[in-house]
């Protein structure tokens, strides 16, 4: 069993929430999301995070606007929308819940 693989299937596992995290508090553009997951050893590369932002974005929990860029093409900023807000909210539960049953059975 590749060790590598099954790492990065538990992050893939957490990047949604990540992502939703991340957006909790201030709007960000795609670059920003990603610069926070590489600052926090996600390990994540373009290809991976503008899908999921699309997907998330259709389902309801985030939205977008455009925002002129004074180094470059306008940007698109991320927020998340009043039900993403409550998505987020219940992850956080779920994270609770989930962090201490590993930590009970790993300890």
């Amino acid at each position: 069993m590749n060790i590598e693989n099954t790492k990065a299937q538990m992050r893939k596992g957490v990047l949604e929430y990540c992502i939703l995290s991340i957006l909790e508090n201030e709007d960000k553009y795609a670059s920003e999301i990603l610069e926070t997951l590489k600052d926090a050893k996600m390990l994540v590369v373009e290809g991976t995070i503008y899908p999921l932002l699309t997907r998330l974005k259709n389902a309801g929990l985030l939205s977008y606007r455009w925002e002129e860029s004074t180094s470059g093409p306008p940007r698109k900023y991320y927020t998340l929308t009043d039900e993403g807000k409550l998505f987020l909210k219940e992850l956080d539960t779920t994270w609770d819940e989930l962090r201490n049953a590993v930590n009970l059975v790993t300890k």
